[in-house]
């Protein structure tokens, strides 16, 4: 993978020393200490895990937070648990991932025209942080999302991610009212700062193996996201 550019890289260093939130620090380190048995054998990254993809993208995922061992095992967002393999074999699929798997950090995997992040960076326990804790977080997306100016389309994955951008807007002096913009999956909008907010239900083992979310819902997103970076040029 390619060096990032060196302001981005200075942030990636920044979240990943990031000890702000007691509670999250020691449930995350709990985690790495006591793991699954599945993978009693691995080394757990348990530290508040980094953005990453392609700095020039125009399509930004937006996460809630790392799962307790999936990310936090492997230091990379939606990699090695049940939401990234419903995840990457529609990004691959869609042209925005080199490959349709995500197992270990280190697997070759690369982003193209796409940029994968969160509101929250440390696992959570019951994975709900804290609202304090999402602010303590802010600070970490707002940076973020000015060095990646070329953004045209945000997929919020969930609501609190959702919400999320909503309030990251109103932070940088983007005044909208959120009573005008409901979540549900598929819901589409046209945000006063020229990007589009496309919603989708969270690629949770809760929502994929109930069928509420569905990889034909889940493609769709991505093709309207496709559609929509191209009108854009």
């Amino acid at each position: 993978m390619k060096a990032l550019p060196k302001k981005l890289a200075l942030l990636e260093q920044e979240v990943i020393a990031c000890r702000r939130c007691t509670r999250l620090v020691e449930h995350r380190e709990e985690i790495g200490r006591e793991k699954r048995r599945a993978y009693a054998d691995c080394e757990y990254w348990a530290r508040p895990v980094p953005g990453f993809g392609d700095p020039h993208a125009r399509v930004l995922l937006l996460g809630l937070a790392p799962g307790a061992h999936g990310s936090n095992r492997t230091g990379r967002m939606f990699t090695g648990d049940s939401s990234g393999r419903f995840l990457y074999p529609a990004l691959y699929k869609a042209g925005f991932a080199s490959q349709p798997e995500a197992e270990v950090k280190d697997d070759g995997l690369t982003l193209a025209d796409c940029w994968i992040t969160a509101v929250g960076r440390c696992a959570p326990p019951d994975n709900k942080p804290s609202t304090e804790e999402l602010a303590n977080c802010s600070q970490f997306l707002d940076r973020e999302l000015a060095l990646l100016s070329d953004v045209r389309a945000v997929i919020a994955l969930g609501k609190v991610a959702f919400d999320g951008y909503l309030a990251h807007l109103n932070r940088i002096g983007i005044a909208i009212r959120k009573a005008d913009y409901k979540f549900a999956h598929g819901a589409e909008y046209a945000l006063p700062n020229g990007i589009t907010l496309l919603a989708s239900y969270h690629p949770s083992n809760q929502n994929t193996a109930t069928g509420k979310l569905t990889k034909a819902m889940f493609a769709a997103i991505f093709q309207r996201a496709k559609e929509l970076i191209a009108r854009q040029g």
